[in-house]
């Protein structure tokens, strides 16, 4: 495990330690659950790839009609 030192405001400290006693957890143990959960690395979910669907294009034949694609929009580039 590594030690990270995090400045957080007065507010924020006072409510993580608030929630710190009212779950008898220690500070350090909910605060990693907190980022284990914002970062998607808590529990045995999937974690999701954010990238997966960048380039769908809505179209089922995208890739079968790829060097079309390509060619049309290569030409019009060699155009300009």
């Amino acid at each position: 495990m590594k030690r990270t030192t995090v400045n957080l405001t007065d507010e924020i400290a006072a409510a993580l330690e608030r929630e710190a006693r009212r779950l008898d957890v220690s500070v350090s143990e909910l605060a990693r659950e907190v980022f284990a959960e914002h970062l998607g690395l808590s529990g045995d979910d999937v974690r999701p790839i954010p990238f997966a669907a960048l380039g769908s294009s809505g179209h089922r034949t995208t890739a079968r009609d790829a060097e079309t694609i390509l060619q049309r929009e290569w030409g019009n580039a060699r155009r300009r």
